[in-house]
């Protein structure tokens, strides 16, 4: 067996805690120790230990299977810190401005977040229909390939 990476289990566990990325935990420890780490070595002890997950999976908010060239579309990284002020997770300052001036925006135009994947643009904001209950127009069946992992 090889000798453990981790030097301080309490010092990682505080990173988790302030929030810390994967990243700056891998260039850290080589700053730090001269010890390279991969991002799954830091997720694995996540898990090991409890921690609570990095990310935030809703699949209320995001209800469908987004295709790869949709996955840094605007609507859905506004969705996605919404799941995360949703979960109680601390958003940036930024994130937290963004967040409050697209939902107000959502809430002047009365509109919802639609998702077509056989188009270019993927998203769009429709005007909101019955049934839209939140923030996007409900599918008629969830496309989520992943069950929230925490439920």
């Amino acid at each position: 067996m090889g000798a453990r990476k981790i030097q301080d289990e309490q010092e990682v566990v505080r990173w988790f805690e302030q929030g810390k990325t994967y990243q700056w935990m891998i260039d850290e420890y080589k700053r730090k120790y001269g010890i390279d780490t991969v991002p799954s070595m830091w997720g694995n002890f996540r898990r090991r230990r409890g921690l609570d997950r990095r990310i935030v999976r809703n699949d209320e908010l995001i209800p469908w299977f987004v295709k790869e060239e949709h996955r840094w579309a605007y609507p859905l990284s506004m969705l996605r810190a919404e799941a995360r002020r949703r979960a109680g997770k601390t958003l940036t300052e930024g994130d937290t401005a963004r967040v409050a001036s697209w939902l107000e925006m959502l809430k002047e135009e009365n509109a919802v977040v639609h998702y077509d994947p056989d188009t270019e643009e993927g998203f769009f904001y429709v005007p909101r229909q019955e049934g839209d209950d939140d923030i996007i127009h409900n599918p008629e069946h969830k496309t989520t390939p992943r069950p929230n992992a925490d439920k």
